[in-house]
């Protein structure tokens, strides 16, 4: 897609996608520990790390715009909504960065730009 789109952020993310990564985080470390990384998230700083990058330590793969949300982020992104900063987990253990939170958004934004910088909080 064309790198001329300007992708827009909101300064921090909503108080709904805090939940959202402890439900997955749930499903990863125990109880007391997911609860403890969203402790931290809602406390850590905004900082930015490009797609392409954030990608890499993920190990994910990345999904294209065919899934329903990665489609509607592209549609905010084309609308010039504001996206939300994504949320990220250090799992140094495995070598890798955990996508508590805003995988779909990613996928979207790196659709557009693999060097864009993304928002995000990280512990």
């Amino acid at each position: 897609m064309s790198t001329d789109t300007k992708i827009k952020w909101k300064p921090e993310p909503e108080s709904h996608d805090y939940p959202a990564a402890l439900s997955y985080l749930n499903l990863i470390f125990d109880d007391k520990l997911a609860k403890e990384y969203e402790t931290k998230l809602k406390k850590a700083p905004i900082t930015a790390f490009k797609a392409k990058d954030i990608f890499r330590a993920s190990s994910l793969v990345l999904l294209g715009p065919e899934n329903y949300h990665v489609k509607t982020n592209i549609k905010k992104i084309k609308n010039k909504e504001n996206l939300v900063p994504i949320l990220l987990v250090r799992d140094t253990a495995h070598g890798k960065t955990i996508i508590a939170d805003g995988y779909h958004r990613l996928c979207a934004v790196y659709s557009f730009d693999e060097d864009a910088l993304i928002p995000c909080k990280i512990v």
